[in-house]
């Protein structure tokens, strides 16, 4: 009766083990099976390539350099400040649907399951409840030079 309970215990064990493996689970800011790849950009918003983030309000994808997995969303969102979001969607484990979208350039989407954020902010509208994973930044405003770091 011991050994048949000690064996039934381990099977158990095995299959919770195997499950929490596989299942994505949270982590504080992004699901636990979120990619972590090193990040580290430098734009030079003097190039004609970077123009559009001398404007508040404006976003780029950047999909160059050490830009992750899925490429970055770029948002100038005041004269001094940018928002800098990773495009793996930060509430579910990445696949071939969960890359970042902007749309009506407003807002934030994940195609899987139209989860979205305002772009300017990266507050969660629906679905979601966790903002997209952003990223740090130092900005020399004489330069106009960019660079983004994990």
């Amino acid at each position: 009766m011991k050994k048949s309970f000690a064996i039934l215990s381990i099977i158990t064990s095995l299959i919770f083990n195997s499950l929490m493996i596989q299942s994505c689970g949270s982590r504080e800011d992004t699901v636990s099976c979120f990619p972590n790849n090193p990040i580290n950009v430098t734009l030079n918003l003097n190039l004609p390539a970077y123009y559009a983030l001398n404007q508040t309000g404006n976003w780029m994808y950047i999909n160059e350099q050490q830009s992750g997995t899925r490429g970055l969303i770029v948002v100038r969102a005041s004269d001094t400040t940018f928002k800098i979001y990773d495009r793996n969607a930060p509430h579910i484990c990445p696949d071939n649907n969960t890359t970042l979208e902007v749309k009506d350039n407003i807002k934030v989407v994940c195609p899987k399951d139209n989860a979205t954020w305002i772009l300017l902010t990266g507050q969660p509208t629906a679905v979601a409840n966790i903002p997209p994973k952003t990223y740090l930044y130092n900005y020399d405003p004489s330069g106009k030079i960019l660079n983004i770091y994990f």
